[in-house]
């Protein structure tokens, strides 16, 4: 089951965190791995790994707010071997309200969390068409719940997750499916960094504290997201288009 063999899957943010325990996760079950992101050095290392586990990966150097950068890689990459799978990782985080939020950083937030899901829908969708695919996009519980200031990052996956319906409603004919997925707190190198830069001196009390925000009392590891986007990038999940998922240990329905 959830076998990727013969199947080609571009992968956006594949340098760190979720989006390399998906590409990791993916080369292992035999799909040939399109990494595109800006961390050359990360993604670089994901790629080296792949290959000494005896898999299949390319890296490629890709501004996703620039269409240009975008349509310039999907092009080289169609060239090689048609996608069959498109995950949209990539992303930025941000905190800050509606008052303190710079309309510089809304920008970049939007730059690169909607307008990069859109430049690659864009580019990737018309090659897809003639034979169908998947298409599985990174929103977060934050397009579903409040959360204190996360105002422009919420607004984002906001938008991600209503461009996942609009993809699948759009192009279920040409058996395409879309769907996104929605994580609480997952454990990866951007918490750490973001405990150690605004909490010195109290690392070990903020890490506790964020992961018993989740009711489930820790956060989410990348290879247990990685393990849910196999399933909905697989042909297992083919009847299933148009859902989001949420993988939270229960922060949506449990917290009251």
């Amino acid at each position: 089951m959830f076998s990727l063999i013969n199947k080609t899957a571009i992968i956006t943010g594949g340098g760190s965190g979720i989006g390399k325990a998906i590409c990791q996760t993916f080369a292992r079950q035999g799909a040939s791995i399109y990494l595109l992101d800006i961390d050359e050095k990360g993604s670089q290392e994901t790629v080296d790994q792949i290959r000494m586990e005896g898999g299949i990966a390319e890296f490629f150097a890709c501004a996703l707010d620039q269409e240009t950068s975008v349509q310039k890689v999907v092009e080289e990459i169609v060239n090689k071997r048609v996608p069959d799978i498109l995950v949209n990782n990539a992303g930025i985080a941000h905190i800050g309200n509606a008052e303190n939020t710079s309309s510089v950083d809304f920008e970049k937030l939007f730059s690169v969390n909607v307008k990069g899901v859109y430049h690659m829908v864009k580019a990737v969708i018309p090659h897809m068409k003639a034979r169908g695919g998947s298409i599985l996009n990174m929103a977060s519980i934050a397009a579903l719940v409040g959360l204190s200031d996360r105002f422009a990052y919420s607004m984002t996956k906001g938008a991600v997750a209503a461009m996942t319906i609009s993809i699948a409603k759009d192009y279920i004919k040409y058996n395409i499916r879309c769907n996104s997925i929605s994580p609480a707190r997952v454990h990866t190198s951007f918490v750490d960094g973001f405990i150690a830069k605004n909490y010195q001196g109290m690392e070990e009390e903020m890490f506790r504290k964020l992961s018993a925000s989740q009711p489930i009392g820790r956060m989410a590891k990348p290879e247990e997201v990685a393990a849910l986007a196999l399933y909905l990038c697989s042909d297992e999940a083919s009847f299933v288009t148009g859902t989001d998922y949420p993988i939270d240990g229960g922060f949506v329905r449990l917290n009251n």
